[in-house]
């Protein structure tokens, strides 16, 4: 049996250049790397379309919007798991961290089941080998949850497990800094503002009750564990601070430029989310990523809830922030394979896994073509 494929006049997308050349894959991982093409029978003619690395998304929602297709309409959680899987893999995502949310805050109870379906699904899926792309698991710790920390306890061990994140999502903090704007989407989407307003009320009370004690908790839990752990939503310079001092070492989703450049400042790798580059600002009002990128204040682009948005996103990044194609696309590879300790891929190089993406240019938007992963080709 022979375990070889070649792939031809491509050009590569190295960590420092874009090179016409030849890879040879060899069981899984990239055997070797050459310039020019191949005259070997049965290589593999890309016809001058880019290669890059296979995405890796540190997190996506989108398994979310899969069990839940409309509101009211809930989708069968294996289907569900497996359109999202199918999605992601068309979409040039090799590796994907499906992000679990652990709490309820009153407006959002169906999450809960969502995430104990999810992390069963994920592993039996995985079990199976059904899966085109390989999955680890994000929990999404919400800290004013009273509920967060036996959800929490049920799931730290799961052996899919690669990150965890604390999120505060009480109007007033975080992505919901302007209660007035979270007041206005919950009455939009259905609420009363009688509703609304006795929510805030109660989540501000829950806020200063639990808050402070589960992220005592959660750090406890899995201080010395090799987990990545973020903060969800940074929204000020003191928060940032403090967070470093606490060995938080990720920034996801900063909400203005103060909070995204005293991440930076403390060392922090900083992720952005890929929707808000491609449609030209943040659906809540907060900090425009090309903002962020145009000071050089983004690290890794997560596909957040739209996993085709990823790579159109490392490309956008050329134009508003003058990025080199390869400084682009590491962010949506290198830079996250590296924040997750997986060191076995995100680059084109001998020696790591042949997961890549085969990109062609349409109008200046890369569109996917061929996605392979181990050296096996998934879409």
């Amino acid at each position: 049996m022979n375990n070889e494929t070649i792939l031809t006049n491509a050009r590569l997308v190295l960590p420092d250049q874009v090179l016409d050349g030849t890879l040879l894959l060899r069981d899984g991982l990239i055997a070797e790397l050459s310039p020019g093409r191949s005259t070997a029978p049965g290589a593999l003619d890309l016809e001058g379309d880019y290669l890059i690395p296979g995405v890796v998304d540190v997190h996506t929602d989108n398994l979310e919007r899969q069990v839940l297709p409309r509101s009211m309409a809930r989708w069968p959680s294996v289907s569900a798991f497996l359109a999202h899987d199918g999605q992601v893999a068309v979409a040039g995502v090799t590796t994907v961290l499906d992000a679990l949310c652990l709490g309820d805050l009153g407006f959002d109870e169906s999450r809960l089941q969502t995430a104990r379906d999810g992390i069963r699904d994920l592993g039996s899926l995985t079990a199976a080998g059904v899966l085109k792309t390989e999955h680890f698991l994000h929990l999404r710790c919400e800290l004013p949850a009273i509920d967060m920390l036996a959800m929490l306890e049920e799931f730290h061990d799961d052996p899919h497990l690669r990150m965890v994140s604390l999120m505060d999502h009480t109007p007033g903090v975080g992505q919901y800094v302007n209660a007035e704007h979270y007041k206005k989407m919950r009455v939009k989407a259905g609420r009363t503002p009688e509703e609304v307003d006795n929510r805030i009320a109660v989540l501000t009370v829950q806020r200063e009750r639990y808050a402070e004690a589960h992220r005592r908790a959660v750090l406890s839990l899995f201080e010395g564990r090799g987990i990545p752990v973020a903060m969800h939503d940074d929204w000020d310079a003191a928060v940032v601070a403090r967070n470093a001092a606490d060995g938080i070492e990720i920034s996801e989703f900063p909400v203005n430029l103060e909070a995204a450049r005293a991440a930076k400042a403390h060392g922090m790798a900083v992720i952005a989310g890929a929707p808000n580059l491609v449609r030209g600002g943040s659906h809540s009002g907060n900090v425009s990523v090309a903002d962020l990128a145009r000071e050089g204040l983004v690290d890794i682009i997560a596909s957040d809830y739209v996993p085709p948005a990823m790579i159109e996103a490392a490309w956008r990044l050329t134009d508003v922030a003058g990025m080199s194609l390869p400084a682009a696309v590491a962010t949506v590879t290198a830079n996250p394979a590296r924040s997750l300790h997986l060191d076995d891929r995100g680059r084109i190089a001998p020696g790591l896994r042949a997961d890549l993406v085969r990109v062609r240019e349409f109008g200046g938007m890369p569109v996917v073509q061929a996605v392979w992963r181990g050296g096996a080709r998934i879409a």
